[in-house]
């Protein structure tokens, strides 16, 4: 890594993303929070709801996307569908294979979150170019 020093600005513009993503982190946590979610179960639904297979995750999928131990997820899981949030269903094609689906209840709370986060995106997007213009390129591109 280059020992470069980088200008004032640089070290001003980083902090300040950096800041504004853990705002907003902050605030999806109060989000998820007024809707009767624990922040953890808001990120679950999510990582549930994006997954590419229309089957649904299995648990070690969610894991991974979610940068948790398998046995964390699987109490996550647990808490989850104690809540009524998401269901736990058996492969079609292999009954050895458990996947994840959302209820009805865990799909209407994401589907609300998802349109606030959404919206918040958007307002912080039209900061980030600000943020980036000038940056200085370290790699000399």
């Amino acid at each position: 890594m280059s020992k470069r020093a980088l200008p004032d600005d640089a070290y001003r513009r980083l902090l300040a993303l950096r800041a504004g993503l853990r705002r907003f982190e902050h605030w999806s946590e109060a989000q998820a929070r007024a809707a009767g979610l624990t922040p953890a179960q808001h990120q679950l639904l999510l990582a549930v709801r994006g997954h590419d297979d229309p089957r649904g995750p299995k648990v070690g999928d969610v894991a991974e996307l979610l940068l948790l131990r398998h046995h964390s997820t699987v109490g996550l899981v647990d808490r989850a569908e104690a809540a009524g949030l998401l269901r736990r269903v058996r492969d079609d094609d292999d009954h050895r294979v458990v996947r994840l689906q959302l209820t009805p209840s865990g799909e209407d709370r994401l589907a609300a979150l998802s349109a606030l986060h959404l919206e918040e995106l958007r307002r912080l997007a039209r900061q980030l170019p600000d943020l980036w213009e000038g940056l200085p390129d370290v790699n000399g591109n």
